[in-house]
Order: structure tokens, then C-alpha cells, then sequence
């Protein structure tokens, strides 16, 4: 099979690291890809964004399988015209995008069918969401409609950081993403991040991940894409995956055909597991990341007969298989991250890989021979070991092979399953 991968991150990366260890693999391409890609894939000068011209390098190049590794050209419906061109493609529907794509559509379908959520409301004028913040009190959450890479979501504790947060989305912080806000109550409970493969009528549960999204240790400070995960969850016990998929994804899976698009790819939920169990904070339609990065080092199975099944409707014959040990991923971002920071900074070494210790780049590019960090999240040292905190232990050493004067780190994650050993 000659396979496409759109993207260039950490996710990406991991998704081609994967892909390239098939069996059924004859050529992997990637664009734009970065150099991490590069060792796994040829390649290809191609704008994503012009999805005429993907459809011509997918004739050109006699590309049997897209693999859609971003959520913005999903939300463009690149999915959509290479359907139409008769390409298969593992990723969803403009339409089905939505899930990610709007806060408010996912939030309105929950109510539809019954899915555990915190309550919420729409607002287009800034005016009336203030006075409904008001009315609420904190802690309460202020999420940007759209697309806003990972940052238009304010945890906000207090009313004055609620309001503040309402103002900065109206205001134009985060574009036309912010143009409606969706405000809703606050979850108390421990977070999850859990995936799901499906191809429209069939859904084939994935492993579940925690994932770090505050900047710094502690989980304090400004939410990010994510500073590291790790995979499994402790939390995500048997009875807490079965409810997961009895009372969220199914439900959702059957609402989205019942509107009229049906879903194909892959369900990211991101969970609080509160009091009354599992209830949905938002979904997203494509790999976490970086739990993309711990799920591609524990899976066992072939990835590429998978996402191929979830494309063509034939999810419902497939079984996945998990290594038993952890996986841990702790990302190394530019200073400044999540707000401004230096471009092009230089990454003079990286440490040696192993079986069980891979490096994922997330935001890295060649320039005159030397590697350099183009991103906001650059690096995801990521290991495995018998438990979270033997991973953590070689992650943590691993990185220490960096050199890249640039980077930060959190230094503390998968505390919360490392207290849980040690209880």
C-alpha cells in the first residue's frame, strides 16, 4: 500500500514512525512533514491546503491511503474532496469535523442525546456572557467556539480571570474562533484522555492516555496543547471504559449518523471522571497530542490495517493488541511557550534512541545543515518501562541528552499515577 501522511508535528511523527514498520507498507510520503518524518518517509513539497492539488499528487503518485494526521484541513474537509475523488482517507467529514471544529455543536449534541457533559450556554455578544458569568460564579470554563490550537480553552478559577477570558475571545485573541463562546460549568475530577477508532456503524476502543495541558509543574499556569502524557491511565479502569463507551461514544456515534454525518476515524474524548463517572469536556477528531506519541509506542498491532478498516467500514472485524508496559512522553517546548517565543534557535545534539526510548519532533526544522526549533512544542522525549514511573525515570534521563539551550520542560509529569504507585 502507498501511503500519504498530511501533517507535520509530534503527532505525525509518531503516526509515520508507526506506519512505516507495517508489513502491507510499500512507500510512505509525508507532507510537509519535518526532519523527525523525514527518516520514515520521502518527503513531498505539496500544499495541503490546496486540496486540488493533493488529489493530483495522489493520482500522480498512484496513492492508495490518506492519513490525516491535523485537525484544521479535516475541518476544511480535505476528507470530503478526497472521498470524492475516490481516494480512501482515514479521517472524518467537514461536517462530522464539526465535533472538534465547534464547542457549541458538540455541547448541543450531548444535550440531543442524553451525553454526561457540564452544563453550558452559547453566547455571540460579550455583554450577555458576562452577565451569565456573573450569574455562575467560579470556577467556570470559557472555551473559544473554533479551532484555536489547543489555546483558546480558560480554566478560570476566578470571576475576574472569567471575565477577562470572555473578553480576550470577543476581542479577537484567538481570530474567528472566538467570534461565539461557549461558556459551561466546571468539572471536579481527574482528567483522561480516551480514543477510539470508527468507521461510521463500528467502534474499536484504543488505549487510554493522561495528558499535562497547564504549562507549568503542579499544573499551575496557562493551558497549553500539552506538556507531556503518558499511557495507560490508571483511572480509565475496565468499568470506567465500558461506561465511557455505553454513555458517551456510542450514543455520539449513533447521533452523528442519525444528523446525517456519519463519523469514520478516530474519536478523541477528552474525559473528567468526576463523582457520577465519566462526563465529556470536549472531543476532537484526530490523535492527541502527544498522546498520539505513548499510544504508537504501546501498540502492539499493525497500525496501518486499522486506520485502512476504520476508512472503508470494516472497523468490526478488527481486534488491537497493547504492550503491558507504560509509556511516558514529556515535551520540550521553546521559552515564552504558550505565549510569544524565539524562532530558529538551534538543537545541538539529541539523545540516542532505543527499542524502548524514541524521540518525536513536534516543531523542528532543518536550516543550513543545523536542526532548529520552529515551534511552540518542539521535542517529545518518550520511553516505556514496567510502570509510569520506571517510564518516567527513562524519559527523564533521556532527556538529558538534549542540548538545546532554548527548551523548558515540565519535570513533573505523570504525577498523578506515580502517587498512585507509591500510595
Amino acid at each position: 500500500m502507498k501511503v500519504l501522511l498530511i501533517g507535520s508535528g509530534g503527532r505525525e511523527h509518531a503516526l509515520a514512525w508507526k506506519i512505516a514498520q507495517s508489513p502491507k507498507l510499500t512507500a510512505l510520503y509525508a507532507a510537509p512533514g519535518n526532519p523527525g518524518i523525514a527518516e520514515e518517509a520521502t518527503i513531498v513539497t505539496l500544499d495541503v491546503d490546496n486540496q486540488q492539488a493533493v488529489v493530483d499528487f495522489c493520482r500522480r503518485t498512484a496513492i492508495d491511503f490518506v492519513v490525516v494526521g491535523p485537525e484544521a484541513p479535516l475541518v476544511a474537509g480535505l476528507a470530503d474532496t478526497l472521498r470524492a475523488a475516490g481516494i480512501p482517507v482515514f479521517g472524518p467529514s467537514a461536517a462530522a469535523a464539526q465535533l472538534e471544529g465547534s464547542k457549541g455543536f458538540t455541547k448541543d449534541l450531548c444535550a440531543k442525546y442524553g451525553i454526561p457533559t457540564g452544563a453550558y450556554k452559547r453566547f455571540t455578544e460579550a455583554e450577555a456572557a458576562r452577565a451569565y458569568v456573573r450569574e455562575q460564579g467560579a470556577p467556570i470554563v470559557i472555551k473559544a467556539d473554533g479551532l484555536a490550537a489547543g489555546k483558546g480553552v480558560t480554566v478560570a478559577m476566578t470571576l475576574d480571570e472569567a471575565l477577562s477570558a470572555v473578553d480576550e475571545c470577543f476581542a479577537g485573541a484567538f481570530g474567528s474562533a472566538g467570534a461565539e463562546v461557549v461558556v459551561e460549568a466546571y468539572l471536579d475530577g481527574e482528567e483522561a484522555s480516551f480514543f477510539c477508532l470508527c468507521d461510521g456503524k463500528n467502534a474499536l476502543p484504543l488505549a487510554s492516555a493522561q495528558d499535562h495541558k497547564r504549562v507549568g509543574d503542579g499544573d499551575t499556569g496557562p493551558n497549553t496543547g500539552g506538556m507531556g502524557a503518558y499511557s495507560p491511565a490508571p483511572v480509565m479502569t475496565a468499568e470506567m471504559v465500558e461506561r465511557t463507551m455505553t454513555e458517551i461514544i456510542e450514543p455520539t456515534m449513533r447521533g452523528m449518523a442519525e444528523s446525517g454525518y456519519p463519523f469514520t476515524g478516530v474519536f478523541f474524548a477528552g474525559l473528567m471522571i468526576t463523582k457520577k463517572g465519566p462526563e465529556l469536556i470536549e472531543y476532537n477528531v484526530r490523535f492527541g497530542d502527544p498522546e498520539c506519541q505513548v499510544l504508537m509506542m504501546r501498540m502492539k498491532s499493525d497500525l496501518l490495517p486499522l486506520l485502512y478498516a476504520a476508512a472503508t467500514g470494516t472497523l468490526g472485524e478488527m481486534s488491537v493488541e497493547w504492550r503491558d508496559e507504560a509509556a511516558l512522553t514529556v515535551v520540550m517546548a521553546s521559552r515564552g511557550y504558550p505565549g510569544a517565543y524565539e524562532k530558529n534557535t538551534p538543537i545541538t545534539a539529541l539523545p540516542g534512541e532505543s527499542a524502548t526510548t524514541k524521540v518525536f519532533h513536534a516543531g523542528t526544522a532543518m536550516k543550513d545543515d543545523q536542526l532548529v526549533a520552529t515551534g511552540g512544542r518542539v521535542l517529545n522525549v518518550t520511553a516505556m518501562g514496567e510502570s509510569v514511573s520506571k517510564a518516567k525515570d527513562a524519559a527523564y534521563t533521556a532527556l538529558r541528552g538534549v542540548s538545546w539551550e532554548n527548551g523548558f520542560y515540565r519535570r513533573d509529569i505523570g504525577w498523578r499515577a506515580v502517587a498512585r504507585e507509591t500510595a
